[in-house]
């Protein structure tokens, strides 16, 4: 049998790749966003009353309504913008939330708008529609949008255009103007916007993160997509949602009954209840400037020059002082020989350029942080 493969040119991820060196080589691992501390023992001891309470069937399609209910309050609370839950889907992690909406409005022959660099998946799921992700590059200086390039981008063929703040790779969020612009983009016109927002709570230095929801105009075309996973530290959960007016969530409740249909009723239960307390996800932003600046403190004697990051758990470092490896080849010799894996940032650009920068996740306590340091330290 021949196969006809619909993703030749796609393999094994990075993340995937780069987590396996690390346990080959018995490295720190740096490179994939996940944290290696606890989730919060009450948030653990919810799901297992649910689960004994017998809470172990089909929920709802959409989601179990107290979740639903707590999650339209949280947007509310949080953005300012009055939030029904029937504009409330929850879904197998951001990713199915990300696939789904993709799959729903994007059609073969289409453009999608994408900011390069950009998360990975991005690209993988628009060409399983048959279309073309058209890559705008951010500015090389600080990662922010070129929006006057993002609109010579824009073709009668353009669907979508997809953001994500704060922004993976880079750390660096979007401000108001940057919505302002997308408004003014956008208007009078039929381009749908995917707003990749899962890294919503963790916004540093005084700076507030800027929600596609807080637009009414943008509102009504967007869809935002968010994480429980990234923010209450369990990412194994793949507990996500999405936010949409009731127009787009139609046409996404039909991928999502044939895709996941449903998801893990006990934990949609306990999350409930926790979200009842704004500080279980209010504080975080704290918690992770705290390590990202013990992570740059601990790295300031090195030849690796950080590009400050604004939000997420990740910060880029410029090795060019280390070596002259391309960076694919740097992030393999660090985790071998030097015994520290990170993620080498040509793997989010579509023309995979090496600026000699690579990826480092610092959601880890402080031990791990200050061995991995230790070792790049010495190069």
């Amino acid at each position: 049998m021949q196969v006809n493969s619909k993703l030749p040119n796609v393999g094994i991820t990075i993340f995937t790749k780069m987590s396996k060196m690390a346990n080959d080589y018995g490295a720190i691992n740096l490179s994939q966003g996940f944290p290696d501390f606890e989730v919060a023992p009450e948030l653990i001891e919810r799901v297992s009353h649910y689960m004994k309470a017998g809470f172990n069937q089909y929920p709802p399609m959409l989601g179990v309504l107290p979740l639903r209910e707590a999650i339209a309050s949280k947007v509310e609370k949080s953005y300012g913008r009055a939030t029904d839950m029937n504009e409330v889907m929850v879904t197998c992690g951001a990713i199915e939330a990300i696939f789904n909406t993709i799959s729903a409005f994007v059609h073969r022959d289409q453009e999608v708008i994408i900011m390069d660099p950009a998360y990975d998946a991005y690209e993988v799921i628009i060409n399983l529609q048959g279309a073309r992700a058209i890559g705008v590059p951010l500015s090389p200086k600080d990662y922010s949008i070129q929006w006057d390039l993002v609109k010579k981008a824009i073709t009668p063929k353009t669907s979508m255009i997809i953001i994500n703040s704060p922004h993976n790779p880079s750390g660096a969020i979007i401000s108001k103007e940057d919505l302002k612009l997308l408004e003014e983009i956008t208007r009078d016109t039929d381009i749908l916007v995917l707003s990749d927002e899962v890294y919503e709570h963790i916004v540093f230095d005084g700076k507030e993160h800027q929600s596609i929801l807080k637009s009414d105009e943008l509102r009504e075309r967007s869809v935002a997509t968010f994480s429980f996973g990234k923010t209450f530290h369990a990412t194994g959960w793949r507990m996500g949602y999405l936010i949409a007016p009731p127009h787009l969530m139609n046409e996404m409740s039909k991928i999502h009954q044939y895709n996941t249909f449903t998801i893990h009723a006990p934990t949609q239960y306990a999350l409930a209840d926790y979200l009842q307390d704004p500080a279980h996800y209010e504080g975080i932003s704290g918690m992770y400037q705290e390590k990202r600046d013990f992570f740059l403190k601990v790295m300031a004697n090195s030849k690796f020059k950080p590009v400050l990051s604004s939000g997420t758990y990740f910060q880029l470092m410029n090795y060019a002082e280390v070596s002259d490896l391309p960076d694919v080849e740097m992030a393999e010799w660090l985790t071998k020989e030097v015994g520290v894996a990170a993620i080498p940032t040509s793997i989010f650009y579509q023309d995979k350029q090496d600026n000699k920068v690579l990826r480092f996740c610092f959601a880890k306590n402080e031990e791990t942080l200050k061995a991995a340091a230790d070792k790049l330290t010495r190069l």
